[in-house]
């Protein structure tokens, strides 16, 4: 009986240490899976949820989440709609656990510049939100180039024309927290 009981104890021991081991497996598995997932997919799975994005522009943005690009959000805001580049977030809070791949090649490689440019076709009025947290540039988007936007600058409530700006300014997209339009 004694060896019974002694083989069964061991059996058991056994059993837990192979379960540690699998439990231990299973976890460096997930942590591995989840260091190769790029923060537009973590992104992704948050759409339709509402985010508070902090910038290195020190400004603080929240909305719902209705677009990830390759390099860039939009929140909806009770005032307006703002893209933010990826690269000048400081921190997302308002996460949920889900993650979600873009099948789309096309939407999987629109760039930051994809979305100027549509606001410069439509002539927005954009406020230009910068990283080192100086003035904002208030006014409609003349031009993208591939690596920065060229912004009249209008007084608020003025039509772009040619006697209204009061500068144009080319700001690269580096220099770019966020561009909000209404």
């Amino acid at each position: 009986m004694r060896w019974t009981a002694l083989f069964e104890d061991l059996e058991t021991q056994l059993d837990a240490a192979t379960r540690v081991a699998n439990d231990a497996e299973i976890a460096d598995r997930v942590r591995r899976g989840h260091s190769e997932v790029p923060l537009a997919d973590r992104l992704r799975g948050q759409l339709g949820l509402t985010l508070r994005v902090s910038t290195f522009g020190g400004e603080v943005f929240q909305g719902q989440l209705t677009h990830v690009g390759a390099e860039w959000l939009v929140l909806r805001g009770q005032t307006a709609e703002i893209v933010v580049p990826l690269t000048a977030i400081r921190f997302v809070d308002g996460l949920s656990r889900t993650v979600a791949v873009e099948k789309s090649q096309v939407l999987r490689a629109l760039g930051l510049g994809s979305v100027l440019r549509t606001l410069a076709r439509d002539r927005a009025r954009v406020v230009i939100h910068t990283v080192d947290g100086g003035p904002r540039l208030e006014g409609v988007i003349d031009r993208v180039g591939k690596d920065f936007a060229e912004i009249a600058v209008v007084l608020p409530g003025e039509a772009r024309r040619a006697a209204t700006v009061s500068a144009v300014y080319a700001v690269p997209f580096a220099g770019i927290a966020a561009v909000s339009s209404r």
